[in-house]
């Protein structure tokens, strides 16, 4: 983040600034803000049908499963891939 570094300022105000901590600390904070408002806004109850059974549940609950399942599927398959690369080399 060059961009950031005053150029005509000392290292001493540079250092009592700290707009790089400054940049960071404001983008936690609106990444938090973000999720407690997702949260917030997706706490209808729905019901979700499976084939044999169904569940009722809240929509956050069936957005971050279907994120989990999607992060689990993804690294098997990157898994899968290097496994392939791998064995094709040799």
């Amino acid at each position: 983040m060059r961009f950031l570094r005053g150029r005509g300022l000392d290292a001493e105000t540079r250092e009592t600034l700290q707009p790089r901590l400054w940049a960071i600390v404001v983008v936690l904070a609106l990444i938090v803000a973000y999720i407690v408002g997702f949260t917030a806004e997706n706490t209808k109850h729905v019901t979700v049908h499976f084939v044999v059974l169904s569940a009722h549940t809240s929509v956050i609950w069936l957005i971050l499963l279907s994120l989990a399942i999607g992060i689990v599927f993804g690294i098997l398959l990157s898994q899968l891939y290097r496994r392939r690369r791998r064995h094709q080399r040799s």
